[in-house]
This record gives C-alpha cells, structure tokens and sequence, in this order.
C-alpha cells in the first residue's frame, strides 16, 4: 500500500485542501480513491486590534506556508517522495468578512473577519433595501458600513474579497470565489447562479450620491461553480505556497470555497432536504430548502452550495470558546494535583460528565459571548456563568450548563427554521470539535433540534477533505455528473455513520434551560454595558 501511495503521489494523482480556520490551518491531500494519505497543520489565532478581530496579511501567509510545510515533512517520511506535484488544490477559509485593496493590490485597512458584529446599521438598512436578510459579517454590510462611517478608504477601493478569495488570488492571480462563498459577499440568483442583478443596481443607486468611482459589480470577485475550474497555480504562487521551490506550477485549483461550502461538501449535505451542523468555535446549521422562505428572517442567512442551490443558515459567532476556556481551567487544576491530562482526555472526561447531569443542568445559567451575536442583537460579548442560591452546584450539572449554553444561539435560529417556517430535514450530520467525544455533543444537538443527528466515520476530516474533495470533483468528474452524484457514489458510498435519536427528557431540559437563557440575555446586556 505505502508503495502504491507512494507512486500516487509521485504521478500527481492526489487532491490537495487547505483551509483557513478560526484557530487552525489543516492541510488534507488526499488520494484516488479520495481517503486522506497525509496532512499538515498551523496553529494561529485573531488579534483585537482598535476593537476589530483580524488576522495580518503575514500570518495568513506565514500560516499557510508552515502548514504546507508540514504536510510535505510528513508526505517524504511516511513515502520516501517529496511532494512536487499535485492533481488539483483547493483553498477554505472562514466565511466572508471584509478584505479591500486598491489598485495597487494595497490592502486598504486591516482583514475585517466574520467575529466582528460591528455593521448592525449597514445590515439592517441593506436587509430593508433589499428585502432579503443581510447579516453583519457579510461583506457587503462591511462595505456599506465602512459608508455610512464616512472610511476615506472605501473610494480607493479596486477589490474586495475575502479570505479564500485573496489566498487564491496570490496563488492564482484570478479574482474569484466559489458562489458558496460568493453568496455571503452579496445576495446570489440561484437561477443565474451570479451575484443578483436587481439588487446591484438598487445598491449602486442607494449610494450614487456618495460619487464613488466604482459599481458594486466591478469591485467583486467573479462566481464560480463547482466543477469549474478556479485557474492554475503560477510560478509566483507555487514559490508563495511551497518556500522550499520543490512544487512546481500549473497546478488547476478549483474556485475557493468557505467552511459553509465545505463542511456540506465534506458531510455529503449538499442535496435537497439535507443538512449539516459544524460545531468549534463558531456554530452553524446549513438546510438545503426545497422552496423558499414564508418571509424575511433577518436572524438567518440565505446563502447557496457549492453548486448554486438555495441554503438557510443559521450562524452563530460563539460555540466552544468559553467551554474551552473551563476545560483548560480544570485542566491546571488536574496538573497541580500532579494528575496533568491530555487535552483529549480532558474532554473525554467532563463532557462525559455532562451526560450524568439533571436534564435541565440544574437550574444554572451560562452565557458563551465571547464576541457578539446577530441573532440576539449584541455587539459585544461577556461570558457569564450564575446560579441561584437553590441551584444544584456539580460537575455533571456545570458542564452540562456550558455544553447548553454552546448550542443556545443556533436553537433560537434553528427554531424559526424548524417551527414557524416547517422547514424538512431528512438528514442532519455533524461535524467538527464538539462531536469528537463521542455521543455527547451529537446526543445534545438533538435534544436541541428534537431531530435525529448522525455522523460519518469521515466526521473528524473538516473542510480541508471538503475542499480537497471540491478539487478532485474539478479535476476528475465525469462529463455531465452532479456533485451530488460525485459525493454519494465516489465518495461516501462506504461510509459508515452513527446516528443519535433524541431522548424525551433530554430535550425537555434543552427546552427549560432555554426558558432561563432567553430571560439571562438581559443579564448578557447589561454585562456588555457595565463591564
């Protein structure tokens, strides 16, 4: 097998994703038959600079080339090859967000990033303008933000993109997104499968007499499909993404995708009445509808697949950050004791014991806004955890309380989705940090959606699979085959999943904890004014 591999790699019959995540950087190059043969990592993480989370242009590159590194260090010692050439890449990263350059290819002012809740103004008036929702960190509420702020900088602008959009440009030179991530830059026509008419020239009439020197359109990324082909890695990339000058170019990428695309890619959720949960630092639940919306939901986002389908999203900005943040408190605890876990461990053992818990966790609040949220309408974030006196004060019942609070946001959203529009879902998977200890973040996602929750044995792979899968489709599909096809006969057709039922009482104490989450949102307000 390693010899067979080995001459894979060589003949450049593999598929390569990389993809920019909140706290990590993961690289997947995957084989023929589509199973990972090797990876690569780099930790990083955002920086508040002047109230802005952002990310600098030279950790995203620095980042990128370390964690290319590291997959090919690991490609030679475990083949005996180096890694020169590759069948076809793909780039991920964090949704949308706001990143504007000028002529020059100067960016502009620092990456605005999907965290920051700073646009409520620009996206409420854009949500009425338009009638159709706009949510904060899409790049469009960032753009006409940056308007109504009076920024010097907008009428400089010559480009605005996003993450994915501009690692795939240094490697490219093209100016293109995938239209999964296109649609959180500005609203898609699912039928044209491009940026929609009406509303770019109700927004270029919305701010004419600003005078800019520019239309909407022409500071836009062009949309591409999946299967389509993104360009060819140039000579310049090629030296940007691989210092060591062994890989060579023309290398065809397929158009950059955001994690939205790539967990429903990496899920097999991209079909109609299918969806998928990803649950680390941020949460959200994607729905393939098969009609549209009863009406305007400013609390939700409709974006698209990868292919151009419809896609209701539910986003929510925290999930794991404040849990995380108790978890590695225990475990200084644990090392004092001179009883130091590994971080799996960690995990294994208080999310294990959550599940010991009283179904409701004791009757105890915790609130996770680390940064705001859109759909509670909050800015900025506070973490909290309070009790009543009476409260049942334990383990179990703590943990569980913060397990809830993760997931509390993405209920109130899922339930205008579910309940009042009657939305039909046949399949919902999960992926991503909080499902790795087993039954437990699965077993709680369906207490709160009262929805059975499965996950693939290829759950743990992430959005750098999805987006390594995106190429591989660009690269070897057949004439005329959908993705949807591709995944299910190519990909997952021997996948095995685990499926998780609801438990009556579990969903009963989701339903109580959620009765005291909604009332402990004045307390999260008044925290962001007072503190």
């Amino acid at each position: 097998m390693r010899e067979k591999i080995s001459e894979m790699i060589r003949a450049g019959k593999t598929s390569l994703g990389i993809e920019f995540g909140s706290t990590r950087i993961k690289a997947v190059l995957v084989g023929e038959d589509h199973v990972p043969v090797a990876s690569g990592s780099h930790e990083w993480e955002n920086q508040l600079i002047d109230h802005i989370w952002t990310y600098s242009l030279e950790d995203i590159i620095q980042g990128m080339q370390d964690c290319y590194a590291s997959l090919a260090n690991e490609v030679e010692e475990h083949y005996g090859v180096p890694l020169e050439t590759i069948g076809a890449l793909g780039i991920s990263g964090m949704m949308h967000g706001y990143m504007a350059f000028d002529r020059n290819d100067r960016l502009l002012v620092p990456f605005r990033t999907w965290r920051n809740t700073m646009t409520e103004e620009a996206a409420g008036k854009l949500t009425d303008l338009f009638a159709f929702p706009i949510p904060q960190r899409w790049s469009i509420a960032h753009l006409y933000q940056a308007i109504c702020n009076g920024e010097e900088h907008v009428g400089e602008i010559a480009y605005l993109t996003t993450l994915a959009g501009y690692v795939h440009w240094r490697l490219t030179g093209q100016k293109a997104v995938g239209i999964g991530e296109a649609s959180g830059m500005f609203p898609i026509d699912s039928r044209t499968r491009n940026y929609h008419q009406d509303m770019l020239r109700k927004f270029d009439c919305y701010i004419e007499e600003k005078g800019y020197p520019w239309k909407i359109e022409e500071i836009l990324p062009q949309v591409l499909t999946a299967g389509e082909q993104g360009g060819v890695l140039t000579q310049e990339g090629a030296r940007l993404l691989d210092v060591s000058g062994r890989l060579r170019s023309g290398v065809k990428l397929c158009p950059p995708e955001g994690d939205a695309g790539t967990g429903m890619t990496a899920t097999n959720s991209v079909a109609v009445r299918t969806g998928n949960i990803s649950a680390g630092t941020s949460v959200f639940a994607m729905i393939v509808l098969e009609k549209e919306l009863s009406r305007l939901h400013p609390e939700l986002d409709l974006v698209t697949t990868p292919t151009g389908k419809p896609v209701a999203m539910v986003h929510c900005n925290n999930c794991t950050s404040d849990l995380n943040a108790w978890i590695n408190l225990f475990g200084e605890f644990a090392a004092l004791l001179g009883a130091e876990q590994d971080k799996d461990r960690l995990f294994e053992l208080l999310y294990g014991k959550a599940m010991e818990a009283e179904a409701d966790g004791g009757g105890m609040l915790a609130c996770n806004y680390f940064s705001g949220e859109h759909i509670t309408r909050l800015e900025e974030g506070r973490p909290f955890f309070v009790r009543r006196p009476d409260s049942a004060l334990n383990l179990a019942n703590f943990m569980r309380t913060h397990l809830f609070s993760a997931l509390a946001t993405l209920k109130l959203g899922l339930d205008i989705l579910l309940q009042e529009e009657k939305v039909k879902v046949d399949k919902i998977y999960g992926h991503g940090g909080l499902f790795r200890t087993k039954g437990v973040g699965q077993s709680l996602v369906a207490a709160a959606m009262d929805t059975p929750v499965s996950l693939m044995d290829t759950a743990g792979e992430g959005g750098a699979w999805g987006i390594a899968l995106l190429a591989s489709y660009m690269n070897t599909r057949e004439e005329g085959e959908a993705l949807e096809s591709f995944l299910q006969k190519k990909v997952f057709s021997h996948s095995r999943e685990q499926r998780v039922e609801p438990r009556k009482q579990d969903v009963d104490g989701f339903n109580t904890f959620m009765e005291r989450y909604r009332r402990g949102l004045a307390v999260e307000r008044s925290a962001v004014e007072q503190l």
